[in-house]
């Protein structure tokens, strides 16, 4: 694996649009480009990226240290779609990693497993230009990774590898930092933040979104592909999300949860609540979630 691309199975795998700015529209557009392909065999995930890049600068070399610190490219996935153990694997170029699970999101008090691994993960880089050289102009990078399904066993009940059809939530993200040359070296600039391009814009500067990552659904072909169906009631799902982070907001109002959905001014039919001022229970459809972030199939009894 050579970051190339050079396959000639990759040729069946289309590209996706350009990333945005990860807040959207009301931000502008990336300066520089950066798209994705995906394929799939009942071994591996294939993810391929390629970045327009006129300056190739990398420092850090140390598995599962914090990489976004770094230029990187970034993948999420959430198999389930319940928002809860997904994965992300970060890379640089100088090909260093970081991989890790997530049993949340951060801001409904994820915890963060830095030990998690992609077992079996290979990853490749080629550079078209020079690495840390400011003397010349670089045309960007690219990246070829393979995620094994084995690896993903431990993060998701659903049978492995998919089968044409199936779907799940997945994410893509690149970190840009602003440079200066300092004594013949790259050095971000000091005050200034990252740019975060993404396929999915979030809408605000936060990739632990899951409810708003793209959808990767399987298809055996490799010519007129059908068309992405939406997940299965995703609409329900994501509108549980939106009373958790309206409880969330009463309780840092009030120091407590609200006990009706009047209360918290949601109007969706068939939606219930109970709570109690510690814990909330509500259900749409056939999904449920808590206040723990616990989103899941209603349990029938």
């Amino acid at each position: 694996m050579n970051g190339r691309m050079d396959e000639a199975i990759w040729g069946h795998a289309p590209w996706t649009d350009s990333f945005q700015d990860i807040e959207g529209d009301i931000k502008p557009k990336p300066r520089f480009d950066t798209r994705v392909r995906m394929l799939w065999d009942d071994t591996n995930l294939y993810i391929g990226a390629r970045m327009e890049e006129p300056h190739l600068w990398g420092t850090l070399t140390e598995h599962d240290c914090i990489i976004y610190e770094d230029n990187d490219f970034e993948v999420f996935l959430d198999l389930n779609g319940t928002c809860q153990h997904y994965v992300e694997l970060e890379l640089n170029l100088l090909n260093s990693t970081w991989d890790l699970m997530l049993t949340r999101p951060y801001r409904a008090g994820g915890i963060r497993f830095n030990g998690w691994e992609f077992h079996g993960l290979q990853t490749g880089i080629h550079l078209d230009g020079t690495l840390n050289d400011p003397t010349d102009a670089d045309g960007g990078w690219s990246v070829e990774i393979a995620i094994p399904w084995t690896a993903l066993a431990d993060v998701t009940n659903r049978p492995l590898p998919p089968s044409d059809g199936d779907q799940i939530r997945i994410g893509f993200s690149r970190v840009e930092w602003h440079h200066e040359i300092v004594d013949g070296q790259y050095r971000k600039i000091a005050g200034l933040p990252e740019d975060n391009w993404v396929w999915a814009p979030t809408g605000v500067i936060d990739m632990h979104r899951p409810e708003r990552w793209g959808v990767l659904q399987f298809s055996e072909r490799t010519s007129d592909l059908p068309a992405a169906q939406p997940l299965d009631e995703w609409e329900h799902r994501v509108a549980l999300i939106d009373l958790f982070e309206a409880q969330r907001t009463w309780y840092t109002d009030h120091g407590r949860y609200a006990s009706s959905l009047d209360d918290l001014g949601i109007t969706t039919p068939d939606m219930t609540l109970e709570a109690t001022s510690t814990q909330f229970y509500a259900t749409l459809g056939t999904f449920s979630i808590d206040h723990e972030w616990r989103l899941d199939r209603v349990s029938v009894k």
